[in-house]
């Protein structure tokens, strides 16, 4: 449940792990394992992320407003925002390249008498786009064995993952969430929210 962090807790070297869950799914406790709707991404989780890391990153587009007579910016107007969390899955199991192609079922046939079984997945996306909740969780900074996590209520995989077979790197999907706009939460949390556990349960 929680996470080995050394002090000084506030710096923070650690890999997260990332699971999804159908959107309106309860978020886990900070000091509770998710519950089983929540899918971790990757079949051993983290072990299964390439080495460059999960990134989280929060852009924006600001215009500036400059008067007539003075040179410096007096107002400026925010007119995009977007929060994009990113990794490159070490995976290949259609169980997790599925979520590169937009969450599409996988089928298992069964092997037959002199028939191989097999799996298989639709590479076609569509115009529907699937939405998932996405949790992303780590270490806190305010303490050992404690945890922090990324609460997004509404995601979509905006990612277009290149798919390279080669013999000196392992081939691995380059996914990417973007948040999406959750209207029943306060503006503030509009894209989620971040959680950290700071202190233990009372006794």
């Amino acid at each position: 449940m929680g996470f080995a962090n050394s002090t000084p807790f506030e710096v923070i070297a650690a890999p997260f792990k990332l699971y999804l869950a159908p959107v309106g799914t309860a978020f886990p406790l900070i000091d509770a394992a998710p519950a089983v709707d929540w899918l971790l991404i990757g079949s051993s989780g983290d072990l299964n992320y390439h080495s460059d890391g999960v990134t989280v990153e929060q852009m924006q587009t600001i215009s500036k407003w400059r008067s007539l007579g003075d040179s410096g910016s007096r107002k400026v107007f925010r007119q995009e925002e977007d929060l994009m969390i990113r990794l490159t899955l070490v995976d290949i199991t259609l169980e997790q390249y599925k979520y590169a192609i937009n969450s599409n079922s996988v089928a298992t046939t069964a092997a037959g008498v002199g028939t191989a079984g097999f799996k298989t997945l639709g590479l076609s996306r569509g115009l529907a786009v699937a939405t998932n909740a996405l949790l992303l969780r780590g270490p806190s900074p305010y303490g050992d064995d404690w945890t922090l996590q990324y609460e997004v209520p509404r995601a979509a995989q905006s990612g277009n993952p290149t798919v390279v077979y080669q013999r000196q790197e392992p081939a691995g999907l380059a996914l990417e969430w973007s948040a999406l706009v959750d209207p029943s939460q306060s503006a503030s949390q509009y894209f989620g929210r971040i959680v950290a556990q700071h202190a233990a349960p009372l006794p």
